[in-house]
C-alpha cells in the first residue's frame, strides 16, 4: 500500500505535547516495524502510549476495505 496514509489518533492523553514531541521525532518518517521496534526499546512515558497508536493505524490499514 504505497502511497496511501492512515491516520489513529490517542485523545485525552495525560502527557504534554512537549514530553511527547522528541519520541514523536524519533520514529517520525521511519517504516512501522522499525519505529515499533525502536519504541519498544525507549525509557520515556510517552514511549507506549505512541506505539499503541501506530499499531492501531496498522490495524486501520489492514481493515481498508478499497
Amino acid at each position: 500500500m504505497p502511497g496511501k496514509t492512515f491516520t489513529a489518533s490517542h485523545r485525552y492523553a495525560r502527557l504534554s505535547p512537549y514530553k511527547a514531541r522528541p519520541v514523536i521525532d524519533l520514529v517520525r518518517g521511519k517504516r512501522v516495524d522499525e519505529a515499533l521496534s525502536i519504541l519498544e526499546w525507549q525509557p520515556r512515558r510517552a514511549a507506549p502510549m505512541i506505539r499503541k497508536v501506530i499499531q492501531s493505524a496498522l490495524a486501520n490499514a489492514g481493515n481498508d476495505s478499497r
